[in-house]
């Protein structure tokens, strides 16, 4: 094999992609992020030496997010820009070593290992690629955990972003991956897990923190999905700061902006509605983009992932920023400090543009963070005891291309006129535009947001506790029936693990690196079960199983 990653949904015959990965992702792509993570391994070696005289350094933990961030599925594809980023964490690993002078006793190798040139790096991958682990529950646990962390990661960058940082993730961040480097036991490493899923709690906390105070509060927003006459700038991903500083850039210039798929909750921000050149969203999920990059007509920008192999339609203006990229495609380099990114090369090409092609017309509704369904609570409660909402399910996470996600919608249409579905993140692409109806002016389809605002979901659910005096929060009528795709999905899962959330549906596969005996520890302790049949699992669920 050339390569092996077996990090998301889609991997080849759910065993792995040993070629190329069916994100497009090129095996040299992958055995340089194999290499970079194994020298953030050596950063984060030294990092845990020092934590306990001088904490983690602040710069040390922003790198590892950023990272760790490139190397989430479909965000990076860029090789110069992987290449860029491993000579610089060789550079911040030395700098590390050099403060802490010679080292005593066994040293990893990722601590010491050290190349110059591309060749070097990808003749060492398969060295210290994911198979070097030879015991599979070991890789399986080790696997869990940093793909965990390359969830974190990209939260807490996104935090970072708007000013808020937490010391307390950037130690987690080197603990758990020096851990790595250590043969731990079995117990130690599911112990560490489990505080991986405490730490994407605590950092999913902060970045709503830091979204709520710089934006506000998403509201219920009702957002156009049709188009106008004017040139457009569409913008996808997941970074509010980029958006705040497109929108402020095209003010004034006759250029539309629209949000595309996981930026579709940008709509539902205060901060963002006194734009009147804020149009709405445009299209759908990530993994249509091809056709509507194609049919938007005007310049691209991507934030984050999820970004696809890039077509000849509109190759010539598509844009990457922050940890996104893609060979050939003109990346907007970082704010300068105190400053803002310039984006004035993609609204002069929006300028000599022609406006969308429609899709579609109407609206879809949104905005139900925490802050906006408490403010509902009493209603909330009133139905529940009254019967009118006979069961809240959770079915957030990721969207994806395989035909087997079309169980997410039938178990949308399935559902009983007396449930409310909770949602965040690009699944609810998969449902978000049925008719569903609303319980007595609350709608059926309740989207908080994006997939780090699954943490409202379980604010949510942990307040229904509080207020129906439960001891548990499985006492509530409420299942989950997640999504997964990518790493910011694992996240969230350990993150709802550690909560305490158990009996959760996981689809539309289990992940590949799940190996039997870590399956059946899942299994076991928190009752995980993989989607079945949509109308089995929908009346196993009104069962409350």
């Amino acid at each position: 094999m050339s390569m092996f990653c077996f990090q998301c949904q889609e991997t080849a015959r759910n065993q792995g992609c040993t070629v190329r990965g069916v994100c497009g992702k090129a095996d040299q792509t992958s055995n340089l992020m194999d290499v970079m993570i194994f020298v953030l391994k050596g950063i984060a070696y030294y990092a845990e030496r020092e934590k306990a005289e001088r904490g983690v350094d602040p710069a040390v933990g922003r790198f590892i997010s950023q990272a760790l961030f490139a190397t989430i599925t479909n965000a990076n594809f860029d090789n110069d820009r992987i290449i860029a980023l491993i000579h610089e964490a060789l550079h911040l690993r030395n700098q590390l070593a050099a403060r802490q002078g010679k080292q005593s006793g066994d040293v990893p190798e990722c601590a010491t290992w050290s190349a110059d040139d591309p060749a070097a790096f990808l003749e060492k991958a398969p060295e210290v690629g994911v198979l070097s682990t030879e015991n599979e529950d070991v890789r399986s646990l080790r696997e869990l955990m940093i793909y965990g962390l390359k969830g974190i990661c990209a939260y807490a960058d996104h935090a970072a972003v708007l000013g808020h940082e937490d010391g307390a993730i950037y130690s987690f961040l080197t603990e758990a991956l020096a851990a790595t480097t250590r043969d731990l036991p079995v117990n130690e490493l599911v112990a560490l897990v489990l505080k991986t899923g405490e730490t994407a709690v605590t950092t999913m906390a902060l970045l709503d923190k830091a979204n709520t105070s710089a934006y506000g509060h998403p509201e219920m927003t009702r957002v156009n999905i049709g188009v106008r006459q004017r040139p457009g700038i569409l913008i996808s991903g997941h970074d509010l700061k980029d958006m705040e500083e497109l929108l402020e850039q095209t003010k004034d210039t006759g250029v539309d902006v629209y949000t595309h798929s996981e930026m579709l909750p940008a709509n539902y921000y205060p901060a963002f509605k006194k734009y009147d050149h804020f149009v709405g969203n445009y299209g759908s999920s990530w993994w249509n983009q091809n056709k509507e990059f194609a049919s938007f007509n005007g310049p691209i920008l991507m934030t984050t992932n999820c970004i696809t192999p890039v077509r000849d339609e509109y190759k010539d203006r598509i844009f990457t920023t922050g940890m996104a990229g893609y060979p050939g495609v003109t990346h907007i380099p970082e704010r300068p400090a105190g400053g803002k990114k310039d984006f004035s090369a993609i609204i002069e090409l929006a300028k000599t543009c022609t406006p969308p092609q429609e899709l579609e017309t109407g609206h879809i509704t949104g905005g139900f963070a925490h802050h906006q369904v408490l403010a509902l609570a009493d209603k909330v409660v009133d139905a529940v005891k009254s019967g009118a909402i006979k069961r809240f399910v959770v079915m957030a996470g990721c969207d994806g291309r395989m035909k087997s996600r079309e169980y997410f919608t039938q178990v949308a249409e399935e559902l009983p006129p007396d449930t409310v579905i909770l949602t965040a993140g690009c699944a609810k692409y998969r449902y978000n535009k049925l008719q569903l109806g609303d319980i007595g002016g609350i709608p059926r389809v309740l989207d908080a947001g994006q997939c780090n605002d699954s943490y409202s979901l379980a604010v949510i659910a942990l307040k229904l506790k509080e207020v129906f005096g439960l001891d548990d929060v499985n006492e509530l009528p409420i299942s989950f029936d997640v999504a997964w795709y990518e790493q910011k999905a694992v996240a969230v899962l350990l993150a709802l693990l550690y909560l305490g959330f158990k009996g959760i549906r996981l689809g539309p596969t289990l992940p590949a690196f799940l190996s039997p005996g870590v399956a059946k520890v899942l299994v076991e302790k928190f009752n995980i079960t993989p989607t079945g049949e949509a109308k089995e699992d929908v009346a196993a669920m009104m069962a409350g199983h």
